[in-house]
């Protein structure tokens, strides 16, 4: 069982980090370049956090199995570029902290997404 606490930790992470993508995506389609990496991964936050809510909180959850796989997929592939910049910050650095909360949030995302796919 994941604590409220964990849980409100991993949404903030997750949200903050769906704030940070559309932003980028807005800025980058505004400029005119490809934008297909960055869109798939705001389509994959969304999915998750709408899984965690799910989970969670008891909210509605309507995806399409393709779209939660995609999602899970996404997600997965997210990860090594985590797990450097993990070894790359100092101890006890707030970067170190965020890193550390956006790996747990995005473990417990793609758990919850393979949860849905059985």
């Amino acid at each position: 069982m994941i604590s409220s606490a964990d849980q409100e930790a991993s949404l903030d992470s997750l949200e903050s980090t769906y704030r940070k993508l559309s932003n980028a995506y807005e800025s980058i389609e505004g400029k005119g370049a490809n934008t297909t990496l960055v869109k798939k991964r705001v389509d994959a936050i969304k999915t998750a956090i709408d899984s965690l809510r799910s989970d969670w909180y008891g909210t509605g959850f309507s995806y399409e199995r393709d779209v939660i796989a995609t999602s899970q997929q996404t997600l997965e592939d997210i990860l090594p570029s985590i797990h450097k910049q993990l070894v790359k910050c100092k101890v006890g650095s707030p970067q170190l902290t965020l890193n550390e909360r956006r790996l747990t949030a995005l473990n417990l995302a793609i758990e919850s997404l393979k949860n849905r796919l059985g």
